[in-house]
């Protein structure tokens, strides 16, 4: 009976984790991952609530926090080069940082993708307005169901999907940006000229702790590179392909928002419209209500374009844990099944159908608890980068980022300021959430450790990538070792390559 149960054990912590479809290269990873950034409804949404506070800083404030994604997207970069799992996140930092700081990446990712959708979904009635009013609940609630309805699909079909919206909404932001200049009322110098109009409509300066605090904004201008790791298990030569994905998003999403932004500074009337941030008033004006209504309408399918997007990173994130043993055995069961296009249909609509549910919900609080979410993530995941060369994994062929440890480091120091600045209320929220999280691991995950939250990758992705050689891995040298293949992925994963 003992050798019975001893062998169970064994089995379900080395039988190899299924795998989803490698169905794409670095362009449709790039095409999906831009689409969760989503350029244009950020530019929309997010930087008028900038301009209303930092004014003419606006795009400084914006290229700093660029500067500082770059630091985040290395750590993500090699992370997912170690580990390209579908578990994004929790993946990373349950091999970096142990199973209990995973667990808890985990359950702050899962408060995300289960409130940022559907609050996002909802603004999609604002930007129809020039055509139709529709009850912002419930168009939102037809954005998710339509996006769930995509998710099931083949992850090639949705990549052409989303890249068409994609094209929409970057020629949206083009004619914001050129507009703008074609319509300058002030010099280059306004840039940094430190400017905004105060409530009384005299003008007041910016001074540089309000530019930091903008940061808290501005960071995650820019965040949604974070999809590539998510989607590593469906990418082609995915040791070389999520780096490739993950910076090369970064730097077109930059200049796809902070370009336009620059051109909104200089083409505003006067600081007073330019504070105001009505930026689909200023596109009017500079033109006509056609076109106004053009913009609008592109504004409305980045909306829909990261929806789609998001459930199906979401979904791969769900999936992911229960192919891992998150949950009791029949739950674990069906979260994992895959449909005929090979995507995970039942984790698809346990995120997609909720989203649309809570489209009916205020999410004021909840949304400002996704804010702390994001940040205390990054956090963790700054801290897994910072343990990522500890022992054998310094010997793993994987993209390695410049300046390490320094860049950890200072991704740590920055994000710890950020969560400062939030409001307690939502620090309190998400602190008691993830205390019963933790209970969760102490009760039941922790006293199963040998069959539940088996954290692994696909087998195909244990073992380096044929294509990879000392031309795509800098600096690795020596004899290479045999990988094991059935290891879970909480044990060190060695012998791939040697320093």
């Amino acid at each position: 009976m003992t050798d019975t149960h001893q062998k169970t054990v064994a089995d379900a912590a080395t039988a190899p984790a299924p795998g989803l479809k490698r169905s794409i290269g670095v362009v449709g990873g790039t095409l999906l991952t831009l689409s969760c950034v989503t350029p244009a409804s950020t530019l929309f949404v997010v930087v008028p609530d900038l301009f209303g506070s930092l004014g003419t800083a606006t795009a400084l404030t914006i290229a700093i926090g660029s500067l500082l994604c770059i630091a985040v997207a290395f750590c993500y970069s090699e992370l997912g080069t170690l580990i390209p799992s579908a578990g994004g996140e929790y993946a990373m930092v349950s091999t970096m940082a142990g199973r209990l700081a995973g667990w808890l990446v985990f359950v702050l990712s899962l408060l995300v993708v289960m409130i940022v959708p559907p609050v996002i979904a909802m603004g999609t009635a604002d930007y129809l307005a020039p055509i139709v009013h529709l009850d912002p609940s419930m168009t939102g609630a037809g954005v998710m169901l339509l996006a769930t309805l995509a998710g099931l699909l083949d992850l090639r079909a949705n990549a052409w999907i989303t890249g068409i919206f994609l094209v929409l909404e970057v020629i949206a932001a083009g004619v914001v940006a050129v507009l703008g200049f074609s319509h300058g009322h002030r010099g280059m110098g306004s840039l940094v000229s430190m400017q905004v109009a105060g409530a009384d409509g005299h003008t007041d300066t910016v001074t540089a702790m309000l530019v930091v605090s903008g940061l808290a904004i501005a960071l995650f201008i820019t965040q949604g590179f974070s999809t590539a790791v998510y989607l590593s298990e469906e990418l082609e030569n995915p040791r070389r392909n999520v780096a490739r994905t993950v910076l090369a998003t970064l730097a077109i999403s930059t200049v796809v928002i902070l370009v336009p932004v620059a051109a909104i500074t200089l083409g505003a009337s006067d600081l007073g419209e330019l504070t105001g941030g009505d930026i689909s008033s200023m596109v009017t004006a500079w033109s006509n209500s056609a076109v106004g209504t053009f913009v609008s309408l592109c504004v409305a399918l980045a909306i829909v374009n990261a929806g789609i997007v998001m459930v199906i990173q979401n979904s791969r994130v769900l999936f992911a844990s229960a192919r891992d043993k998150a949950w009791p055995g029949p739950v674990n069961t069906v979260f994992s099944r895959l449909g005929r296009f090979g995507s995970p249909w039942v984790a698809t609509l346990a995120v997609g159908v909720p989203g649309a549910v809570l489209c009916f919900v205020n999410l004021d609080t909840l949304y400002g608890v996704t804010g702390v979410s994001v940040t205390g993530m990054y956090l963790l995941v700054a801290v897994a980068a910072l343990l990522a060369r500890r022992g054998s994994h310094r010997h793993t062929p994987a993209w390695r980022m410049p300046l390490w440890p320094a860049v950890p480091v200072l991704l740590i120091a920055v994000l710890a300021y950020i969560l400062t600045q939030q409001e307690a209320g939502y620090l309190l929220w998400t602190g008691g959430i993830t205390a019963v999280a933790t209970l969760y691991w102490a009760l039941y995950l922790r006293p199963r450790r040998d069959t539940r939250w088996l954290v692994s990758i696909p087998e195909d992705a244990r073992i380096a990538d044929p294509a990879d050689t000392p031309a795509t891995i800098p600096a690795q040298s020596g004899p290479a070792q045999p990988a094991p293949l059935t290891a879970p992925l909480t044990a060190p994963v060695t012998g791939e390559a040697q320093a």
